[in-house]
């Protein structure tokens, strides 16, 4: 498992599971539905409008699925087999756990899959 304790490892879990609903929170506000009067604003700015609209619900659709990794992450580390590869079931590299605590997969599986 990673170089850190379990306690601390479940607090970054927890930490960053705070930061990403308060993200998408944010994102939510940001993707609402837009309501331009044409006759007081231009048509470029209501496409500009609706483009920030799209990129706003794109932005949170990633932080929903990085919520459901880190919730997947924290019941693996409360399950007791956080840092088990999950197709293999071997270890998962240290290294990888401290740069994505949420990463399922070792190096190895996580290589063949982007392959395929």
């Amino acid at each position: 498992m990673a170089e850190q304790s379990p306690a601390s490892m479940e607090q970054r879990l927890r930490d960053e599971l705070q930061r990403i609903a308060e993200a998408i929170a944010d994102a939510g506000q940001s993707a609402a539905i837009v309501e331009l009067d044409q006759s007081s604003v231009g048509r470029v700015s209501r496409i500009d409008a609706l483009q920030q609209q799209a990129i706003a619900q794109a932005a949170g659709e990633r932080l929903k699925l990085r919520q459901r990794k880190l919730e997947a992450a924290l019941a693996r580390l409360q399950a007791g087999n956080y840092g088990i590869c999950c197709d293999c079931g071997g270890e998962v590299e240290a290294r990888r756990l401290n740069a994505d605590p949420a990463t399922p997969f070792c190096g190895e599986c996580a290589a063949e899959r982007e392959k395929s």
